[in-house]
């Protein structure tokens, strides 16, 4: 595959690829990034972690004229926890570029925020239908000088309604523009936007195998009473398993059904945690982060509240209640897997939901892989490695990943390889410490300062 240095690109964005360990494109990078670095509409095919962000934040970034105060580019994303994780992915990006303004605006938060960010235009917007829509309306969001529209997984957009509100948001962007569409299926509604939005689109597929390894999926028959503990069985299986931060997510159909099922676990020793849609969004937030940077084992998720999440190095992956639908399927599975990873699936059904493994198999087209649900030996909980600070400033603060790394080796005195992820958010921070240094590490961050100044510290806790 091709390498990055093959592009025209800055050299600070090649710096920034280097320095998060890419060398060469993925397929759906090496497809479409020259066109897009040509200015030319795209419409591609690709599942999410399939490098797609990449491809369209380069070519975002290399476009930007940072000197321009303005809306330049406008990305819409399906959900809110979406959105976030695109404009993380863009900041990394630019890590080497200076000066650039990136602002997310989602629902499910105040607006008087944005509406203070926005006083001062942003260069790129990453955010959801309804809440872009919102702003476009009242004038806080001009995009009078917009030039690239980013449509990032479509077919989701549109199957959560937000057809409308995309169609009312394009009325209001310039004609002349780059639009670039991502898309993990085509169906016509998608091939009809494109028709609407492009002009002479240059069409990339990626073909599914490209993206990922084959996901070995099994299905257990199991009785109403018995699915907890086969439930704990399975993730007990990969508490063994060769991974040295083994971590599962699994799907319910219902909020309350997730509320259940994580609190059962948590009960049985699991480190685990809920994420639905009746949680505030900072919950929502902090519940994703904590999961992503291995201080949450297992996640227990509605698919509502888990569309669009791209979590690295996800091994297993659980259906609780076998799902509704084969599009509900399919995207549950293509959470583990991802970028040349090995992952497993595994679906429960109950006697009364052999109806729906019937459908599934005749969609899908292949029979399903019958096992025989694993004996519960003594449980070994799946538990995580590190536990998650939180930080009382943030952004606005100008705190920067940096000067945390930088005050926790420093007056703390702690070694680089017990600290984990780091995420600055506009006012507070977070930062995934070694659990068995988490205690000292909280301690010397209340006693200590950062950047000269002292500020609230507190770890993450609670479901």
């Amino acid at each position: 595959m091709a390498a990055f240095s093959t592009l025209n690109l800055a050299p600070a964005l090649l710096e920034s690829v280097a320095a998060q360990g890419f060398d060469t494109m993925t397929p759906v990078q090496a497809q479409s990034l020259p066109p897009i670095l040509a200015g030319r509409d795209v419409i591609a095919q690709a599942a999410t972690g399939s490098g797609k962000t990449a491809a369209f934040g380069l070519g975002v970034l290399q476009a930007l004229e940072i000197e321009t105060a303005a809306v330049q580019t406008l990305v819409l994303c399906p959900t809110r926890e979406l959105a976030d994780q695109v404009g993380q992915a863009i900041r990394m990006l630019a890590t080497h570029v200076p000066n650039i303004k990136l602002l997310t605006l989602c629902g499910g938060v105040p607006m008087r925020p944005q509406l203070a960010s926005l006083a001062h235009a942003p260069h790129i917007v990453v955010g959801t239908p309804g809440r872009v829509l919102a702003h476009l309306k009242r004038a806080s969001l001009d995009c009078g000088r917009l030039r690239r529209l980013v449509l990032d997984e479509a077919d989701r957009m549109l199957d959560m309604g937000f057809g409308e509100d995309i169609d009312a948001i394009v009325g209001r962007l310039p004609s002349e523009r780059q639009t670039l569409l991502f898309s993990a299926t085509w169906p016509d509604a998608i091939r009809e936007v494109s028709r609407r939005l492009q002009r002479e689109p240059v069409e990339v597929t990626v073909a599914a195998a490209q993206d990922r390894p084959a996901i070995a999926q099994s299905f257990y028959k199991v009785g109403a009473n018995d699915k907890s503990e086969v439930l704990c069985a399975l993730l007990s299986q990969g508490a063994t398993a060769p991974d040295d931060h083994p971590r599962a997510l699994v799907f319910c159909n219902t909020r309350a059904e997730v509320a259940r099922v994580a609190q059962l676990l948590s009960a049985r020793g699991f480190d685990a945690l809920a994420l639905h849609g009746e949680r505030d969004q900072r919950d929502r937030d902090e519940v994703l982060l904590r999961f992503i940077n291995h201080s949450c084992a297992v996640l227990v998720a509605t698919d509502v509240a888990a569309r669009g999440l791209d979590i690295a190095e996800l091994p297993q992956v659980i259906s609780y209640d076998i799902a509704r639908d084969v599009d509900t399927h399919v995207h549950r599975i293509g959470r583990t897997g991802r970028a040349g990873a090995s992952g497993t699936a595994a679906t429960l059904c109950t006697p009364g939901e052999a109806y729906r493994a019937e459908r599934l198999a005749e969609e899908l087209k292949t029979a399903l892989s019958w096992q025989s649900p694993p004996k519960l030996e003594p449980v070994t909980p799946l538990t995580a490695p590190n536990r998650t600070l939180v930080i009382g400033g943030g952004r606005k603060d100008k705190l920067r990943p940096g000067d945390i790394l930088g005050a926790l080796t420093g007056e703390a005195g702690l070694d680089a390889d017990v600290i984990g992820q780091i995420s600055i958010q506009p006012t507070r921070s977070y930062v995934a410490i070694a659990r068995g240094q988490a205690p000292s590490a909280l301690a010397r961050l209340r006693d200590g300062r950062i950047k000269g100044r002292r500020f609230r510290a507190h770890e993450l806790r609670g479901d």
